[in-house]
């Protein structure tokens, strides 16, 4: 078996990989990482054990670490190995349970924390008001815990699991490895079991995270609108008016206990909080607090950008009477132009203002914060029902970022900071283009071309004028009735259900991955011809990035395949902040759209020539000559044409309606595409491996998965014998090589 070597802090395996094999700890330390707690994998542990199709975490060396290669996935090729390697049991077995223990234990340790954030912090909110009556002074509002709930979890383990877990660990341990070993089905069974028990346990740690994560501003908040700046504001009052502060003092030091035991505040976080109770007595001059109900939000953000508060004013007025209009989607005259001046003024406000945040470089107020990445503006437009729970969203941004998705205002930042090159416009027309289009046109001169290339101001303004505008009307799903604006009315459900957080993108996004695996793998060149390799095709998989618009919507948006003319780039999918669509059928739907248009991109002027086979050539050639194609029934024809007509001759989105079946039906053993679409979709966007070889004897299927699968092992078996030649060579075998060959066992 082949045996790998980690430095201290490589990455062994990262959440957004596919589980292809197994790998035992031989010597050092591998850290199971999760972002508040680590459980540490030593000798003889197994990464991959717990997983089903993606790493659930990341895997890093904690020390220099070795690792033996283990070709395993499932239950199924657990039970070959065991049969093969019969020593393999007791240290497959062992490993599992004391891997689950860790798991257990940790789960323990979070579900506790969580009971402790939500009962402590009622209770400390409890005494913050019956002193402020006691003493007759106004409460300040806290609108944060009036959502702030117990943990809701999906994935629980029962008490019972974790005292089993224990009990077995603690005190018969030697008995029940005895007994399991005694029978092949007894051991595999074990194993798959605490695999079963660790994935579920690991999710459900995965929720405490995100929970104590997601509400720890309640108890801290930088904008010192927590609970520890609410029993801080308290004593300075009491302390002003020369009344006890024994009972608020000692309700700060149990907060700051609180924070200590719950491990989710930073030393200097805990370290302020100590300063300010030592210090409250000394404060002279109270700090107002910024409260968004209390202000006027147009008018704030408006003379952010420059505005006059007479223009201001009639901005509010426009919102309070299409606030009015019982029919939002009315095109009456008077109607119509409230509508027009409000999104005209609503891009001409984000731009100056967005233009002034980049200028400044400062930190932006929650009510700046709010507009630019959720389009908010008044609060009685949106609801003063919903605003609290839209606020608590301004210090959890982080759960709308991750690799590859960012909120609109950060597309822009990096636009500005030219790490990003603007998108294409409407018109199918890059910055350049458009550029060389102004100077054809007379608009521009060669010189102010020449400045224009690289100023970011204007490569700024042409992305909001172009694909920030288009795309935020698109991605709302209704033009009729669109508005800027954020409005609570479309608002079924709570806020933080509605947000369309990065987990819920990269969830979407793997499970079309776990049926697709080709969808988002692209040719990349690798040449390195010192070490005797002269031109080789990788395969990378380029994950798009996913911009999320500021607005409530109901519809995602695939807006460019790649990121200018270079194929290995990533695309831009573009999706609503908030909305209620189902995400998993809005993400297969826009994979099919990339697909197309990449093929389109890759095949170039040949992207329908019948003569160059491709998947755009293919589809476009079936559904020209449908009526001819003998391998079609009458029936199939006709529904081949109707199809045809739903999609007024578009054959890009009869391949999305096909796509969609292939994935949701077909993928399970529901037929829903005729024989032609079928094989041209199974030679082009193939099926993983796991679900191949659970179709393998539908006849349907058989001889192109034959054909696929022998292809795979035969480029597999050429790669190897490659990368070996090429490590001989004085080359090293990178994450590259792995995630191409990786690609073939797929």
């Amino acid at each position: 078996m082949k045996v790998l070597e980690f430095k201290k802090g490589q990455v062994i395996a990262s959440r957004s990989d596919k589980v292809m094999e197994w790998y035992l700890v031989q010597k050092g330390t591998v850290l199971q990482k999760f972002e508040l707690e680590d459980i540490e994998l030593e000798t003889n542990s197994i990464i991959g054990i717990l997983e089903a199709e993606w790493f659930i975490c990341d895997y890093v060396a904690k020390e220099d670490t070795t690792l033996i290669v283990i070709p395993c996935k499932d239950a199924a090729d657990l039970e070959k190995l065991l049969r093969t390697h019969g020593n393999f049991r007791p240290l497959f077995l062992r490993a599992a349970i004391m891997q689950r223990h860790k798991a257990f234990s940790l789960y323990s340790k979070l579900s506790t924390k969580c009971y402790m954030m939500h009962s402590y912090t009622e209770r400390f909110y409890t005494e913050y008001s019956e002193i402020a009556q006691e003493n007759m002074i106004p409460e300040r509002p806290f609108p944060k815990i009036e959502n702030f709930e117990p943990i809701f979890m999906t994935h629980k383990a029962a008490d019972w699991e974790i005292h089993f877990c224990n009990s077995l660990v603690g005190k018969y341990f030697s008995e029940y490895m005895q007994m399991m070993m005694k029978d092949e089905a007894l051991t595999v069974g074990a194993i798959m079991e605490a695999s079963a028990q660790m994935r579920r346990v690991t999710q459900g740690i995965e929720e405490m995270v995100n929970y104590l994560m997601f509400n720890k501003d309640i108890i801290y908040s930088e904008h010192e609108d927590g609970l520890f700046h609410l029993l801080y504001d308290l004593a300075t009052t009491l302390h002003a008016e020369s009344k006890p502060t024994d009972q608020i003092k000692d309700s700060l030091n149990r907060v700051i206990e609180l924070m200590k035991k719950l491990g989710i505040f930073t030393k200097g976080q805990i370290g302020a909080c100590e300063q300010a109770n030592e210090n409250y007595s000394q404060v002279k001059d109270k700090k107002e607090y910024f409260d968004v109900t209390r202000i006027d939000c147009v008018e704030h953000i408006m003379k952010y950008a420059g505005f006059e508060t007479a223009q201001a004013q009639a901005y509010k007025k426009d919102l309070d009477d299409f606030r009015e209009i019982p029919d939002k989607s009315s095109l009456e005259p008077e109607q119509f132009q409230i509508k027009k001046r409000i999104t005209k003024t609503f891009y001409d406000i984000y731009e100056k203002a967005f233009m002034r945040s980049v200028k400044e470089n400062e930190e932006l107020d929650p009510v700046m914060v709010m507009f630019f990445n959720f389009g908010f503006m008044d609060v009685d437009f949106l609801g003063e029902d919903k605003i609290n729970s839209l606020v608590s969203l301004v210090e959890r941004m982080s759960f709308f970022r991750s690799a590859n998705v960012v909120t609109a205002y950060e597309w822009l930042c990096k636009i500005y900071r030219g790490e990003e090159e603007p998108s294409r416009s409407e018109l199918d027309m890059d910055y350049n283009q458009y550029l060389v289009d102004e100077k054809k046109n007379g608009r521009i001169t060669a010189e102010q071309m020449a400045e224009l290339k690289t100023n970011q101001d204007e490569k700024v303004k042409f992305e909001i004028r172009n694909m920030f505008t288009s795309g935020h009307r698109i991605t709302y799903g209704r033009v009729t009735s669109f508005l800027p604006v954020l409005s609570g009315e479309e608002m079924m459900s709570s806020v933080e259900k509605m947000a369309v957080t990065a987990e819920k993108i990269r969830e979407a996004m793997n499970e079309v991955r776990n049926i697709d695996y080709q969808a988002f793998f692209h040719d990349v060149q690798f040449v390195d011809p010192e070490h005797g390799i002269n031109n080789e095709t990788f395969k990378k998989e380029i994950l798009p990035y996913v911009i999320l618009m500021p607005t409530l919507g109901s519809k995602g948006m695939m807006w460019q395949e790649t990121a200018g003319i270079r194929s290995a780039t990533p695309g831009r999918f573009l999706l609503p902040i908030f909305s209620s669509m189902d995400l998993s059928e809005q993400m297969i739907e826009l994979v099919a759209r990339y697909r197309w248009e990449y093929c389109k991109h890759v095949m170039g002027v040949r992207w329908n020539d019948i003569r160059e086979k491709s998947l755009t050539a293919e589809y476009s050639d079936y559904l020209q000559f449908y009526k001819k194609n003998h391998d079609l029934s009458q029936e199939a024809r006709e529904k081949v044409k109707s199809q045809l007509t739903r999609a007024k001759n578009s054959y890009r989105e009869v391949f999305v309606k096909d796509y969609v079946n292939w994935l949701k039906y077909e993928s399970k053993g529901g037929f829903r595409l005729n024989k032609v679409a079928r094989n041209i979709l199974v030679t082009y966007c193939p099926f993983a491996a796991d679900i191949r070889a659970g179709l393998n004897l539908n006849p349907m299927y058989e001889n192109a998965f034959r054909k696929l699968n022998a292809e795979n092992l035969k480029n597999e078996q050429r790669l190897n014998m490659l990368y070996d030649r090429y490590e001989k060579a004085g080359g090293e075998i990178t994450a590259e090589f792995k995630e191409n060959l990786k690609y073939y066992q797929m």
